[in-house]
């Protein structure tokens, strides 16, 4: 498996490199180290502590960017993006991740249909690893990286032959929630298990946590209220939940267009609430 040379590869586990990436089954791709562990927990539940399943991690950008007070007021970005790789491996070593690759790119070096080396790293792993399910930014993000990523990944994605594409893709939630999906079509990933390990996975990003985000705080948060206001009729099925939209028909047909495909989930929601506002006079 051959990345651009800013590449960091960690196998936690110490397993050898293409036995490691193949026994992957759940993908997660973001932007920045800690998204995963913020949009894809379903995956990394999913795997831990199972020998028969594995979660492994990509990570597009070095973060260079981020907000930062505190003892990180003064770092540099080359410092900030340093320290935020050996977060990430801490992330990976703690939820048993199969493997994490961290790209390295800038986020300028993400956006744009004409930056294909993103991709091909991107198929590069995806070839590789040949995961079953794979965990996307989700397209109505509104953080500009993280819609880039989305993009390069469904490039990569099309680019594979369809028979080695994953069973299913879902593009979840980070910077714009997806509670306004219509409850028909979101798609809900119940996390309840193991909030100690979640919470574990979440505090280890001390650059952004005590450089001004409390992300710690919000994920958790946000899982627990969507939990409460999904039913207005029934007790809570869960007490963690997080929702995801449906991507994989993006990669079942390459003739969809993705801009399309995502407007249709915000025409839904406004004739869903057309209609009840119909009712209600």
């Amino acid at each position: 498996m051959k990345l651009n040379s800013k590449a960091d590869l960690l196998i936690p586990d110490g397993t050898s490199g293409p036995t490691a990436i193949a026994r992957t089954t759940h993908l997660g791709i973001g932007a920045h180290q800690d998204d995963l562990e913020f949009m894809a927990y379903e995956g990394i539940l999913a795997c831990y502590d199972r020998p028969d399943r594995w979660f492994g991690g990509v990570i597009m950008t070095d973060g260079r960017s981020s907000s930062r007070k505190g003892p990180y007021a003064a770092w540099t970005d080359d410092q900030m993006a340093a320290e935020r790789i050996k977060e990430q491996h801490a992330a990976a070593q703690i939820g048993q991740y199969a493997f994490i690759a961290q790209l390295g790119y800038q986020s300028k070096e993400v956006s744009g249909s004409a930056q294909t080396d993103p991709v091909d790293d991107l198929v590069a792993i995806l070839e590789a690893s040949r995961p079953e399910v794979v965990y996307l930014h989700n397209p109505a993000d509104k953080h500009d990286t993280h819609v880039a990523c989305f993009a390069r990944c469904i490039e990569a994605l099309r680019r594979l032959p369809k028979a080695q594409r994953p069973s299913k893709v879902l593009g979840c939630e980070v910077w714009r929630a997806l509670d306004w999906i219509v409850d028909s079509e979101k798609v809900g990933m119940a996390v309840s298990a193991r909030p100690e390990l979640a919470q574990a996975l979440n505090e280890v990003f001390a650059t952004q946590i005590v450089g001004g985000k409390r992300y710690d705080l919000a994920v958790i948060a946000r899982r627990t209220a969507n939990a409460t206001f999904h039913d207005a009729h029934a007790s809570d099925a869960a007490s963690a939940l997080q929702w995801a939209m449906d991507l994989t028909p993006l990669i079942q047909d390459d003739t969809l267009d993705v801009t399309v495909y995502t407007l249709g989930f915000l025409a839904r929601l406004q004739q869903d609430v057309a209609a009840r506002l119909q009712r209600a006079y």
